[in-house]
């Protein structure tokens, strides 16, 4: 498992049958959940000092784009109406989000990462990278097999997002590095649901050397 409540829980979930690894195929795409500057800059509401988080994410993605993964890039952004009113559920819990409007700022995308052009950008207004958008059609039509996903924050829309991922039929793998959240004990437990139920938490040095065996071998057309 992935750490922090000991053996006697460890045990009590093997015994139960989580945790085994997830298939790994040969034609992984990155998903990036959410990097943009309101979760990645302390400045904003909701935001976090996620700098490491974007730092291990560039790196992955430059690997990933060597072993021709596709990369997908999320963003939440909200009109006026939906950020004022009250159509939008999720806002009256989660009032500091209201801050990501369409066109702002806080729903760009993190500078310091190396996005292209060719790369896939979704507007979502959930947690879930795949709640009411269409990246589970994107991923199929790019014809992937597997899912790194990135992002913030651990205990929300990356955790959101590979539970709906392995719903969607996509094993998940999420390199702890290129994850982060606000706080460390939420973070820390989702890393070891996710372990448990749902993806394979793996250190970012094991994802760069899969998306490196792929790319030596070259992706299959």
């Amino acid at each position: 498992m992935t750490a922090g409540y000991g053996e006697d829980t460890d045990r009590t979930y093997q015994q139960a049958g989580f945790g085994a690894p997830v298939r790994r195929g040969r034609r992984p795409a990155i998903v990036v959940v959410d990097l943009s500057r309101g979760f990645t800059e302390p400045e904003f509401p909701a935001g976090a000092d996620l700098t490491d988080v974007v730092t291990a994410t560039g790196r992955l993605i430059e690997a990933g784009r060597r072993a021709g993964a596709p990369v997908v890039f999320t963003t939440i952004a909200y009109t006026p109406a939906e950020a004022e009113g009250s159509a939008v559920t999720w806002l009256q819990k989660a009032t500091g989000m209201r801050t990501l409007r369409e066109g702002s700022p806080a729903v760009a995308i993190d500078p310091r990462l190396p996005m292209r052009p060719e790369d896939v950008l979704l507007v979502k207004k959930g947690a879930s990278a795949f709640f009411g958008t269409t990246l589970a059609a994107t991923l199929t039509g790019l014809g992937c097999d597997t899912v790194l996903v990135c992002g913030a924050t651990t205990s929300g829309c990356v955790r959101a997002t590979a539970v709906d991922a392995v719903q969607s039929g996509f094993p998940v793998l999420v390199p702890r590095d290129c994850v982060g959240d606000r706080a460390p004990g939420p973070h820390e437990a989702s890393l070891f649901d996710i372990q448990a139920k749902y993806g394979d938490v793996v250190d970012l040095d094991d994802a760069v050397a899969y998306l490196a065996a792929l790319a030596s071998v070259g992706v299959p057309a």
